[in-house]
């Protein structure tokens, strides 16, 4: 009897000692990593709340995988993009600012600006060529890219949906060039000609001979009844599949053309919502948004199926603010391409499995060139997401550590006349400073107590003014950002600081 309990005892033993080191091993596996980037989404475009009142916007639509997924992980209040979507997609690509990379408005065509003339400025010379796989590109930004590390860490790169690096017939329009093992459907267009397959995915049904806009490699769909969203997502999870069949950790850039325009209404969700007396533009719209929250649930049912949820990072954020076309994302003020927060503040969630707390709220600040050395530090390489010229890692938040600067300066810079006249900006702790160009002036707001931008105070809070443009315009320097040039004088645009 003693020896059958001995025998019992170190067979426990064995198999104890057996299994830590493989355990320890499971925490240190290379993880997963889905970036499920939206296009034109705005802060409260969600049934999900960010602010601390559920709004009008968040009864009108209905995102439950969004409310899922952020049960699950973490939802960030504060979250930033800059307020047009080129720049934001190259500052996660290089963790560089815009002030820094000069991609400062949206590209498509090789040398060649969408800006329309301004009656009192020129803007400068900025890259719109936007990003290049080559150093030699005129007009471009030259730099080692997000997913081109992963995929040298042994990462299977994929591209789904939007791409929007670089002009097209330059390197930068195809991602395969810039670090991506797969591309389905990008290229250089901001927006897809349609959202619907029975169009070709194509603009030419509303302007004959006009195929810049056409989605690229979605041919066997051709002629259908799918909508885009629903072929992009269908597209990434076969890639997903693919990947863990082959064993190797994935980086999925899940970045969908919803819901930016064209505004085509999405039949498998259009019809309630105007059912509940929607005008036709807003039932459109919450239905394009509800297909792409629709997606979200989608490819995280695969990774459960596949059996890598638990090893897979999902993080969901916008590019910039909603277009001005929609509704407005109140309490913020403005929208897309303004420097208000309704033009730069975006939703954001994060889902990190044995990381993040489930359900929990982080009102920390964080901006889009983060994601560049946050990705690097969570795929385990953290002397390369050290190379980040402005993005911070986010990680010590998510980990709930101390190290992380919480009152950090970030920027803002668009020295452009598109739609919108041009403006630097800068935010430091609960302060934000708006520099407009066209005029000098400069704009004080403080977002805890005023969340809506309503009250000026840069003539009672003059010292705190003055030290914020003194720290913008050390920054505009030492980035040797672009300003626009004064037609009455030749010369660039002051520094705030000149100003004051």
């Amino acid at each position: 009897m003693i020896s059958k309990i001995y025998v019992a005892l170190i067979t426990s033993l064995l198999l104890y000692c057996c299994e830590k080191p493989s355990k320890d091993k499971s925490h240190t596996k290379t993880p997963n990593i889905v970036f499920f980037f939206v296009d034109d989404m705005g802060w409260q475009d969600t049934s999900l709340p960010f602010y601390k009142d559920t709004t009008q916007l968040n009864k009108q639509y209905y995102t439950p995988n969004m409310v899922q997924l952020a049960k699950d992980g973490v939802k960030f209040t504060q979250a930033y993009a800059t307020a047009v979507c080129s720049p934001s997609r190259i500052s996660l690509m290089t963790g560089m600012n815009a002030a820094r990379h000069r991609v400062t408005t949206w590209t498509l065509r090789k040398d060649k600006s969408p800006e329309p003339p301004h009656s009192s400025l020129t803007p400068p010379q900025w890259n719109v060529n936007g990003l290049s796989a080559e150093p030699d590109q005129e007009k471009a930004v030259y730099a080692e890219t997000l997913p081109g590390l992963l995929q040298k860490a042994g990462y299977r790169t994929i591209h789904v949906g939007k791409a929007h690096f670089g002009a097209k017939d330059t390197s930068g329009e195809d991602p395969t060039n810039l670090g991506f093992d797969v591309n389905i459907a990008g290229h250089a267009a901001g927006g897809p000609g349609s959202y619907l397959a029975k169009n070709n995915f194509s603009a030419h049904w509303r302007s004959p001979g006009n195929h810049i806009w056409d989605v690229p490699g979605l041919e066997k769909y051709h002629g259908t009844d799918i909508y885009l969203t629903e072929a992009l997502t269908e597209e990434a999870n076969n890639a997903i599949n693919k990947a863990v069949e082959q064993g190797k950790p994935f980086y999925l850039y899940m970045s969908h053309y919803a819901i930016h325009a064209p505004w085509e209404k999405d039949d498998r969700f259009y019809q309630k919502y105007k059912e509940r007396g929607l005008s036709e533009f807003d039932a459109v719209y919450a239905s394009m948004l509800e297909g792409m929250d629709k997606s979200l649930g989608d490819i995280r049912a695969n990774l459960k199926r596949l059996g890598v949820d638990k090893n897979t990072i999902i993080v969901f954020m916008s590019d910039n603010g909603a277009p001005k076309q929609a509704a407005r994302n109140l309490p913020l003020r403005g929208h897309k391409l303004t420097p208000y927060e309704g033009g730069i503040r975006v939703p954001m969630i994060v889902n990190w499995p044995d990381v993040t707390k489930a359900g929990s709220v982080s009102d920390q600040y964080i901006i889009i060139e983060d994601i560049f050395p946050t990705f690097l530090e969570m795929a385990n390489m953290p002397e390369a997401a050290q190379t980040s010229k402005d993005g911070v890692s986010f990680v010590p938040l998510l980990k709930k550590e101390d190290t992380y600067e919480k009152a950090r300066p970030i920027y803002w810079h668009y020295p452009n006349t598109y739609d919108q006249p041009p403006y630097s900006a800068i935010r430091k702790g609960d302060w934000k400073l708006i520099y407009h160009h066209v005029n000098r002036k400069i704009e004080l707001f403080n977002l805890k107590e005023d969340i809506s931008e309503q009250n000026d105070l840069v003539h009672e809070e003059t010292e705190k003014a003055k030290a914020l443009a003194d720290l913008l315009s050390k920054y505009l320097k030492e980035t040797k950002a672009q300003m626009p040039i004064d037609k009455s004088t030749g010369k660039e645009v002051a520094y705030p600081i000149d100003t004051m």
